[in-house]
């Protein structure tokens, strides 16, 4: 091993990095990118000249331009670029996509406007490069609407949207284009099943198909969860997952409005409350306080939220959300952030003491 320039950046932003040095030709392909707790360490081929630096500027809101020693390969994976090098132009190239949702044996990918026309080549070369994978999809839409679905493209494989996921010794059958399903918060669903404690009751307030719930109730013998979603679909698929992972002794399915269901059920039953609907959660703060205990509880709240302190604002509106209702904050307990969504724009966590 031997130090060589290298990009240092948090892990959230390392997709980014990765594409914006790809298009410089500053990626050193030959190493492999090292990970130090939250920050990435991304090997260079040479030493970023200002013109270099000023593009890092412009794109990554926190880099640091170090050295660090670099393990070599050892046997360098397949990878999309190696397997469409003689079917795409050079400036295509370094528009493909760097990430991939693996859910199941479905990949998901988002396709550049000028890859459109070479989406299937795209798609018949993740097949080739992941074997596990049976059907590639397309983004071709938002998540959108009241059940939070996405419309897809089919571009290879057999073309389904239905698939079985495991996760955390957990199984997920889910549809991608009936019900919202994301492997990019399986760090989320284990922390917060490792933060219950036994004879807890929590409401998961937007579940899905249930990878809050079930996981909680894998772990924890004696707790009680009641798995909430307005979407009918997504609420088959929670109850058909309910019985797979022999949890139902645990988790209780509720097809409904979440505000019309705790009016009627859960008033003042839950010691935790789970907001994952970071596009409306802030308009159910008050819903989550009602379900607390008298005496409170802890609320996991997520929103999407913009640099330049994206912690910071949701932690501030969380706070005076809370002061609109008959509760308060009493403590921050953690924040961090989940993912990228969009240029300067997370998705982003807040733990929270409701008193």
């Amino acid at each position: 091993m031997s130090a060589i320039p290298c990009l240092r950046v948090p892990k959230i932003l390392g997709e980014k990095a990765i594409v914006l040095l790809s298009k410089l030709g500053l990626l050193n392909r030959e190493l492999k990118i090292q990970q130090v707790k939250d920050r990435l360490f991304i090997p260079l081929v040479r030493k970023p000249l200002p013109a270099d630096i000023k593009r890092f500027e412009k794109s990554l809101p926190n880099f640091k331009i170090s050295t660090h020693e670099f393990p070599k390969h050892t046997k360098r994976p397949l990878k999309l670029v190696d397997l469409l090098e003689d079917k795409l132009p050079p400036h295509l190239l370094v528009s493909l996509p760097h990430a991939i949702d693996f859910v199941g044996d479905v990949a998901v990918i988002e396709v550049p406007p000028e890859l459109e026309s070479r989406k299937t080549t795209v798609g018949e070369a993740i097949l080739k490069a992941h074997k596990q994978v049976r059907t590639v999809l397309a983004k071709s839409g938002a998540v959108e609407g009241v059940y939070r679905v996405r419309e897809f493209d089919a571009i290879a494989g057999i073309g389904k949207t239905e698939t079985v996921h495991r996760e955390y010794g957990c199984v997920y059958h889910v549809d991608l284009a009936k019900a919202y399903f994301s492997p990019r918060l399986s760090h989320e669903h284990d922390r917060i099943a490792s933060q219950v404690k036994d004879g807890e009751t929590v409401i998961d307030m937007f579940a899905g198909v249930g990878p809050f719930s079930i996981l909680i109730a894998k772990r924890h013998k004696n707790v009680r969860v009641y798995a909430v979603d307005v979407n009918p679909d997504a609420v088959n698929y929670l109850k058909r997952n309910i019985e797979a992972n022999h949890v139902g002794k645990s988790v209780t399915p509720i097809l409904g409005n979440i505000r019309q269901i705790v009016k009627k059920k859960l008033i003042g039953v839950a010691d935790r409350v789970i907001m994952n609907l970071p596009e409306k959660a802030m308009e159910y703060v008050d819903v989550a306080c009602e379900t607390l205990k008298p005496r409170g509880g802890i609320v996991h709240y997520y929103e999407f939220s913009s640099m330049p302190e994206p912690l910071e604002t949701a932690k501030v509106r969380l706070i005076e959300a809370m002061k609109q209702t008959s509760r308060n904050v009493k403590k921050i307990l953690y924040a961090r952030l989940v993912r990228a969504t969009a240029p300067y724009t997370f998705q982003v966590v807040v733990d929270a003491e409701i008193q």
